[in-house]
């Protein structure tokens, strides 16, 4: 596949690139520069663990002041640099919270959180997670009793503990074990999910010791039995050497003779500014979100503040200890940024291709780079917009070309491709693609249960569910906009609608915090909207439109702790009046949570949110009813939203987008002309009509 890497390009010119701008990520110096001054709180002799050092984001209306002045080419004003830092006492349950000002040089607040609260997950810990749980002496006993072949190798996924409220005020891991392929030792990339064992150690991580070894339920119910001689079923590989390949594939090169139409102007060290097609925004990159999007401008016109994933959570559906706490926070139990891909030309991402480097921390509060974790590149998604006259013949065609900005995550076992998607008609996407390996467990031979699907001999893979909560913060021609959603409405039958066929599409305004639903039967779609700026052509308030699919909300109760600590789960939208420091729809602390400290507590202040600046939290997911044909690894399932203007242009914005050509995008096969017979009627001399076939 033809592939390339777009050489840094800038359209602003060198005299007008600031060296650093309010809402870039930390510098490398500054991650150190940070953690030091932390450290200086303490004797020399306690040990810090880093968990997150990243922007404090300033308070919104300092940015909006140096962005209006950025745009006019006035003079910024000065904003202060400050650090977000979340740290223990290594070896303690003793988790804090600090901002730093780096611009004073000083610790402005150093908090010791309260009970309930525990910081995310990181690189080293899971590690270190691992060698605890595989050298504990009671686990090695109870590996014994499955009379593994010699040499066989275990390994051990950590799991964040999760919340029952039973004995789990501790910040702790649950390991589940698995082995590769016993009789293929030499087999570093083994499929070890294929063989999953029956034991689970409970990992204390300020004790930094075994607490329990649970053991798993194997047949239809919760009994469970102690280790028994392990029957190894056949391996069930994906890596290409282990498959027979197909052999009538050609290949198919992406190739762009004059180089990328997008231009990524550098801002200190690790902004980024993007322009493409009249779009114009820039990318961020944190521990936790991953991409963020600040400044989103089409056209020169404000649509978006900020944009990010916000939140995500994966319960299962067995409801067995201890697979009944078994829902993952990815993004606040660990971090998309610290899970994301080095992302690879010609595999990842195909074309012209920009990519985006980072910088996150270690555990000891040192820089830790990251390289290639964010790609930008164009793609042909097929026609953008098409008319035939019929009656010519003439078809006037255009390309739907796309910018996609997109980063990978591997959590373990599971794989998510996260992608903002822009057009050329105004619209912009965030697409989740989910592959990778579903998380197993055993089963008996011959087992059979309705929370799961039988994938491999003796691999059971549990239903689960995947929901996303994307956080967006509009700002539709200025920053007082206001919710409504539209909905279809069949007219009454009457003297004025005689035949019943007639129907009115009429907007109701949200003027109130809270959550949302969408509603299929009336095709309801929310809208973000300023009316103080109207259509020229129609009148009507200037606005965006959310398309968001349906999906099934959390499945658990809500007195269960899935329920409470998922707080978007449950309403396909909700919105908020905006307030600094409210990113994270799950809340700040996931790990463990218990729930009340995320969006939908927010939402129940039942602030005003009309004319005013507000925050919506889309939600959107995947009911993942488990398959064989999801293993050894699944094919992708995709879900999306998109936002689309509505009456925010005078006409298509598209228009102006080059005719799609066979010199410009050299096909190798023409389409057939395309030409319907048809008649015409042509006005006479006298003003009368003579029809004119044209067969």
């Amino acid at each position: 596949m033809s592939t390339e890497q777009v050489p840094f390009r800038s359209t602003l010119g060198q005299a007008k690139r600031p060296s650093s701008h309010p809402l870039s990520p930390l510098t490398s110096s500054e991650i150190t520069n940070a953690s030091s001054l932390v450290q200086k709180l303490w004797p020399s002799n306690i040990d810090l663990q880093f968990k997150i050092l990243t922007l404090q984001e300033p308070e919104k209306a300092q940015v909006l002041s140096y962005l209006n002045a950025e745009h006019r080419g006035a003079k910024t004003p000065t904003i202060e640099r400050k650090v977000f830092v979340c740290y223990y006492i290594r070896k303690t349950d003793k988790v804090h919270e600090a901002i730093v000002n780096l611009s004073r040089q000083v610790v402005e607040s150093n908090l010791r959180l309260g009970p309930h609260v525990h910081g995310p997950g990181d690189a080293e810990e899971i590690i270190l997670v691992e060698k605890i749980a595989l050298e504990d002496e009671r686990v090695k006993a109870e590996i014994a009793k499955l009379n593994l072949p010699q040499g066989t190798v275990v390994l051990s996924d950590p799991w964040n503990y999760g919340s029952d409220g039973i004995n789990d005020t501790r910040r702790m891991y649950q390991c589940f074990l698995y082995m590769r392929d016993p009789h293929d030792l030499s087999n570093l990339e083994s499929n070890y999910y294929a063989f999953p064992l029956s034991i689970s150690p409970v990992v204390d991580t300020a004790e930094r010791k075994v607490v329990r070894v649970d053991f798993l339920p194997t047949g239809d119910d919760h009994t469970i039995k102690d280790p028994q001689p392990f029957h190894i079923p056949p391996p069930n590989e994906y890596t290409p050497e282990h498959c027979q390949l197909r052999t009538d594939l050609k290949p198919l090169n992406v190739v762009q003779p004059d180089g990328a139409s997008f231009q990524v102007t550098q801002v200190g060290e690790n902004g980024r500014i993007v322009e493409w097609q009249k779009w114009f925004f820039r990318v961020g990159f944190n521990h936790r979100e991953g991409m963020v999007l600040h400044d989103v401008r089409y056209d020169s016109r404000n649509l978006f503040y900020r944009m990010s994933l916000s939140d995500m959570v994966i319960p299962y559906a067995d409801p067995r200890h201890p697979f009944h706490k078994k829902a993952a926070f990815d993004l606040g139990d660990v971090g998309a940024g610290l899970m994301a891909n080095n992302l690879k030309l010609g595999c990842d991402c195909l074309g012209s291709i920009y990519y985006l480097n980072a910088v996150l921390n270690n555990d000891k509060g040192l820089p830790w780079p990251l390289e290639n974790v964010v790609c930008i590149h164009e793609q042909d998604a097929g026609i953008g917009w098409k008319h035939t006259n019929y009656r010519t013949g003439s078809a006037a065609i255009v390309r739907n070309r796309e910018l996609v900005v997109q980063s990978i995550i591997t959590v373990a076992n599971y794989e998510y491709i996260m992608a903002f998607i822009f057009n050329q008609a105004g619209e912009v996407k965030y697409e989740i693609r989910a592959t990778g390996i579903v998380s197993t467990q055993p089963i008996e031979d011959g087992v059979e249960v309705p929370w799961g699907t039988v994938v491999h001999p003796g691999v059971l893979a549990a239903h689960h569910q995947h929901i996303f909560s994307l956080r967006v913060d509009p700002a539709i021609d200025g920053h007082n906009n206001r919710l409504v959603y539209e909905e279809a409405h069949p007219m009454p039958r009457s003297e004025f609608n005689p035949h019943g066929i007639g129907y009115t599409i009429n907007d109701t305004l949200v003027d109130q915090s809270g959550g949302l639903d969408l509603n299929a039967d009336h095709n309801r779609v929310f809208k973000i909207q300023n009316t103080s700026v109207r259509n020229p052509v129609n009148g009507k308030p200037v606005g965006y439109k959310i398309h968001a699919p349906p999906f099934q909300k959390m499945l658990a109760d809500s007195n269960s702790f899935h329920y409470k600590r998922a707080e978007f789960a449950d309403h396909n939208l909700y919105v908020t009046r905006y307030h600094d420091d409210e990113l994270y729809a799950g809340g700040k602390y996931t790990n463990q949570s218990r729930g009340g400290t995320g969006v939908r507590a927010w939402a129940d202040r039942k602030e005003n949110v009309k004319d005013t600046d507000l925050v919506l939290f889309v939600q959107f997911g995947l009911q993942h009813s488990t398959r064989i044909e999801d293993f050894p690894v699944m094919p992708c399932e995709i879900t999306q939203v998109s936002f689309k203007p509505v009456n925010f242009f005078d006409k298509n914005p598209a228009l102006d987008v080059p005719p799609s050509s066979q010199a410009f995008n050299r096909s190798t096969l023409l389409s057939e002309e395309h030409h319907q017979p048809s008649v015409e009627a042509k006005v006479g001399e006298k003003g009368d009509l003579c029809c004119l076939s044209k067969l």
